[in-house]
Protein backbone atom coordinates (compact mmCIF):
# COMPACT_ATOMS: atom_id res chain seq x y z
CA UNK A 1 0.00 0.00 0.00
CA UNK A 2 0.64 3.18 -0.90
CA UNK A 3 2.76 4.99 2.32
CA UNK A 4 1.39 8.31 3.65
CA UNK A 5 4.40 9.02 5.69
CA UNK A 6 5.54 12.07 3.61
CA UNK A 7 2.19 13.22 2.34
CA UNK A 8 1.32 16.70 2.69
CA UNK A 9 -2.14 18.33 2.56
CA UNK A 10 -3.17 19.64 -1.30
CA UNK A 11 -5.08 22.90 -0.99
CA UNK A 12 -7.10 22.51 -3.98
CA UNK A 13 -9.18 25.94 -3.97
CA UNK A 14 -9.26 28.99 -1.36
CA UNK A 15 -11.50 31.91 -1.87
CA UNK A 16 -12.91 34.59 0.77
CA UNK A 17 -15.43 32.23 1.92
CA UNK A 18 -14.20 28.25 1.68
CA UNK A 19 -11.17 26.29 1.57
CA UNK A 20 -11.38 22.13 -0.19
CA UNK A 21 -8.15 20.69 0.91
CA UNK A 22 -7.08 17.04 0.24
CA UNK A 23 -6.17 15.07 3.67
CA UNK A 24 -3.61 12.25 3.46
CA UNK A 25 -4.59 8.60 5.25
CA UNK A 26 -2.80 9.25 8.71
CA UNK A 27 -3.70 12.78 9.35
CA UNK A 28 -6.54 13.79 11.41
CA UNK A 29 -8.95 16.56 10.15
CA UNK A 30 -9.10 18.32 13.51
CA UNK A 31 -6.82 18.95 16.98
CA UNK A 32 -7.00 16.74 19.43
CA UNK A 33 -4.67 16.08 22.87
CA UNK A 34 -2.27 14.44 20.30
CA UNK A 35 0.92 15.81 18.18
CA UNK A 36 -0.80 13.93 14.99
CA UNK A 37 -0.50 15.59 11.91
CA UNK A 38 -3.82 17.45 11.70
CA UNK A 39 -5.62 19.03 8.24
CA UNK A 40 -7.25 21.93 10.20
CA UNK A 41 -3.91 23.24 11.64
CA UNK A 42 -1.75 22.28 8.23
CA UNK A 43 -5.02 24.65 6.81
CA UNK A 44 -5.01 27.22 8.84
CA UNK A 45 -1.02 28.14 8.43
CA UNK A 46 -1.21 27.88 4.68
CA UNK A 47 -4.20 30.39 4.95
CA UNK A 48 -1.74 33.00 6.94
CA UNK A 49 1.02 32.64 4.94
CA UNK A 50 -0.81 32.83 1.53
CA UNK A 51 -2.74 35.82 2.53
CA UNK A 52 -0.31 37.47 5.41
CA UNK A 53 -2.96 37.39 7.70
CA UNK A 54 -1.83 38.56 11.51
CA UNK A 55 -3.67 36.72 14.96
CA UNK A 56 -5.66 33.90 14.82
CA UNK A 57 -7.41 32.18 11.23
CA UNK A 58 -11.24 31.40 11.39
CA UNK A 59 -11.75 28.03 9.93
CA UNK A 60 -13.86 25.31 10.30
CA UNK A 61 -14.50 21.84 8.71
CA UNK A 62 -18.10 21.11 7.68
CA UNK A 63 -17.84 17.18 7.58
CA UNK A 64 -14.70 15.18 8.80
CA UNK A 65 -12.68 11.98 7.29
CA UNK A 66 -11.35 9.12 9.86
CA UNK A 67 -8.15 9.61 10.65
CA UNK A 68 -6.94 6.32 8.50
CA UNK A 69 -9.13 7.82 5.61
CA UNK A 70 -7.94 10.22 2.51
CA UNK A 71 -9.76 12.68 0.35
CA UNK A 72 -11.41 16.02 0.10
CA UNK A 73 -12.74 18.44 3.43
CA UNK A 74 -14.68 21.54 2.74
CA UNK A 75 -14.01 24.12 5.17
CA UNK A 76 -15.73 27.11 6.15
CA UNK A 77 -13.88 30.55 6.24
CA UNK A 78 -16.71 32.94 7.54
CA UNK A 79 -19.12 32.40 10.43
CA UNK A 80 -21.83 33.15 7.05
CA UNK A 81 -20.56 30.49 5.09
CA UNK A 82 -20.18 27.92 8.21
CA UNK A 83 -23.52 28.36 8.90
CA UNK A 84 -25.00 28.25 5.55
CA UNK A 85 -22.74 25.16 4.87
CA UNK A 86 -23.85 23.36 8.29
CA UNK A 87 -27.51 24.11 7.35
CA UNK A 88 -26.88 22.69 3.50
CA UNK A 89 -25.09 20.00 5.52
CA UNK A 90 -28.43 19.27 7.50
CA UNK A 91 -30.85 19.10 4.76
CA UNK A 92 -28.53 16.97 2.60
CA UNK A 93 -27.52 19.21 0.14
CA UNK A 94 -24.09 18.48 -0.39
CA UNK A 95 -23.03 15.43 -2.00
CA UNK A 96 -20.00 13.21 -1.52
CA UNK A 97 -18.82 10.24 -3.23
CA UNK A 98 -15.99 7.98 -1.75
CA UNK A 99 -13.82 5.01 -3.48
CA UNK A 100 -12.92 2.03 -2.11
CA UNK A 101 -10.78 -1.08 -2.27
CA UNK A 102 -12.80 -3.78 -0.44
CA UNK A 103 -11.65 -7.80 0.19
CA UNK A 104 -13.37 -10.12 -2.41
CA UNK A 105 -15.84 -9.93 -4.93
CA UNK A 106 -19.31 -8.55 -4.62
CA UNK A 107 -21.73 -10.37 -6.01
CA UNK A 108 -23.63 -7.59 -7.74
CA UNK A 109 -22.45 -4.62 -9.54
CA UNK A 110 -24.41 -1.97 -7.88
CA UNK A 111 -26.57 -2.21 -4.89
CA UNK A 112 -28.04 -0.51 -1.55
CA UNK A 113 -27.34 -1.52 1.90
CA UNK A 114 -29.33 -1.02 4.97
CA UNK A 115 -28.19 -1.28 8.61
CA UNK A 116 -28.87 0.03 12.53
CA UNK A 117 -25.59 1.45 13.65
CA UNK A 118 -24.93 2.10 17.43
CA UNK A 119 -21.50 4.25 18.46
CA UNK A 120 -19.79 1.82 20.78
CA UNK A 121 -16.13 3.71 21.80
CA UNK A 122 -13.47 3.81 18.89
CA UNK A 123 -16.14 1.96 16.99
CA UNK A 124 -19.41 1.27 15.05
CA UNK A 125 -21.58 -1.80 16.04
CA UNK A 126 -24.53 -3.12 13.89
CA UNK A 127 -27.40 -3.45 16.02
CA UNK A 128 -31.22 -4.45 15.85
CA UNK A 129 -33.79 -2.01 15.13
CA UNK A 130 -34.78 -1.94 18.36
CA UNK A 131 -31.71 -0.96 20.05
CA UNK A 132 -32.03 1.66 22.37
CA UNK A 133 -29.41 3.64 20.54
CA UNK A 134 -29.66 2.05 17.07
CA UNK A 135 -29.65 4.88 14.11
CA UNK A 136 -30.74 3.59 10.45
CA UNK A 137 -27.83 3.67 8.19
CA UNK A 138 -27.99 3.73 3.97
CA UNK A 139 -25.43 4.14 1.52
CA UNK A 140 -25.81 2.90 -2.21
CA UNK A 141 -23.10 1.48 -4.16
CA UNK A 142 -21.66 0.71 -7.59
CA UNK A 143 -18.87 -1.60 -8.63
CA UNK A 144 -16.28 0.26 -10.89
CA UNK A 145 -13.20 -2.89 -11.22
CA UNK A 146 -12.94 -6.41 -10.19
CA UNK A 147 -9.46 -7.22 -9.22
CA UNK A 148 -7.95 -10.79 -8.66
CA UNK A 149 -9.33 -10.70 -5.02
CA UNK A 150 -10.77 -7.05 -4.26
CA UNK A 151 -13.34 -5.16 -5.66
CA UNK A 152 -13.37 -1.27 -6.48
CA UNK A 153 -16.07 0.67 -5.99
CA UNK A 154 -17.74 3.99 -5.91
CA UNK A 155 -20.00 4.64 -2.71
CA UNK A 156 -23.03 7.46 -1.90
CA UNK A 157 -23.92 8.05 1.83
CA UNK A 158 -27.00 8.45 2.36
CA UNK A 159 -26.86 8.94 5.90
CA UNK A 160 -24.14 10.07 7.83
CA UNK A 161 -22.97 7.89 10.96
CA UNK A 162 -19.85 7.21 12.61
CA UNK A 163 -17.35 5.33 11.03
CA UNK A 164 -20.64 3.95 8.34
CA UNK A 165 -19.08 3.18 5.19
CA UNK A 166 -16.35 0.93 7.13
CA UNK A 167 -18.85 -1.01 9.09
CA UNK A 168 -21.35 -1.46 6.71
CA UNK A 169 -18.81 -3.25 4.22
CA UNK A 170 -17.47 -5.08 7.37
CA UNK A 171 -20.66 -6.50 8.17
CA UNK A 172 -21.35 -8.08 4.46
CA UNK A 173 -18.21 -10.01 4.62
CA UNK A 174 -16.25 -7.43 2.52
CA UNK A 175 -14.23 -5.03 4.52
CA UNK A 176 -12.04 -1.98 3.13
CA UNK A 177 -8.42 -3.25 2.45
CA UNK A 178 -6.27 -2.18 5.41
CA UNK A 179 -9.12 -1.65 8.26
CA UNK A 180 -8.13 -3.66 10.97
CA UNK A 181 -10.64 -2.63 13.17
CA UNK A 182 -13.71 -4.39 10.67
CA UNK A 183 -12.20 -7.28 9.53
CA UNK A 184 -9.02 -6.83 7.76
CA UNK A 185 -6.83 -9.78 9.47
CA UNK A 186 -3.42 -7.93 8.62
CA UNK A 187 -1.80 -4.10 8.55
CA UNK A 188 -1.55 -1.42 10.98
CA UNK A 189 -5.09 0.32 10.19
CA UNK A 190 -3.48 3.60 9.91
CA UNK A 191 -4.17 3.92 6.19
CA UNK A 192 -7.12 1.98 4.81
CA UNK A 193 -8.25 2.18 1.25
CA UNK A 194 -11.04 4.68 1.36
CA UNK A 195 -11.39 8.07 -0.22
CA UNK A 196 -13.64 10.84 -0.20
CA UNK A 197 -13.04 11.73 -4.08
CA UNK A 198 -16.07 13.85 -5.20
CA UNK A 199 -17.96 16.84 -3.63
CA UNK A 200 -21.44 18.65 -4.96
CA UNK A 201 -22.53 21.64 -3.37
CA UNK A 202 -23.46 25.13 -3.77
CA UNK A 203 -21.24 27.73 -2.56
CA UNK A 204 -22.95 29.19 0.43
CA UNK A 205 -22.68 33.26 -0.79
CA UNK A 206 -22.99 32.87 -4.41
CA UNK A 207 -24.97 30.41 -4.76
CA UNK A 208 -22.68 28.76 -8.03
CA UNK A 209 -22.98 24.71 -8.17
CA UNK A 210 -19.53 23.72 -7.59
CA UNK A 211 -17.86 20.38 -8.01
CA UNK A 212 -14.56 19.40 -6.88
CA UNK A 213 -12.63 16.19 -7.43
CA UNK A 214 -9.44 13.90 -6.17
CA UNK A 215 -8.25 10.58 -7.53
CA UNK A 216 -8.41 8.01 -4.66
CA UNK A 217 -4.45 7.28 -3.66
CA UNK A 218 -5.02 3.79 -3.90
Amino acid sequence: MKSSDNAIPDIIYCDNHILLAVKPAGWLTQPDDTSRECLETYAKEWVKKQYNKPGNVFLHCIHRLDRSVSGLVLFARTSKALSRLNQASRDQEIRRLYRAEVHGILPNKEGLLQHYLAHAEHHAMIVKPSHPEAKKATLSYRVEKFLEHTTLVEIQLHTGRYHQIRAQFGAIGHPIVGDIRYGEKKGSGEEIRLACTDLFFKHPVTGEELTFHTDAPF
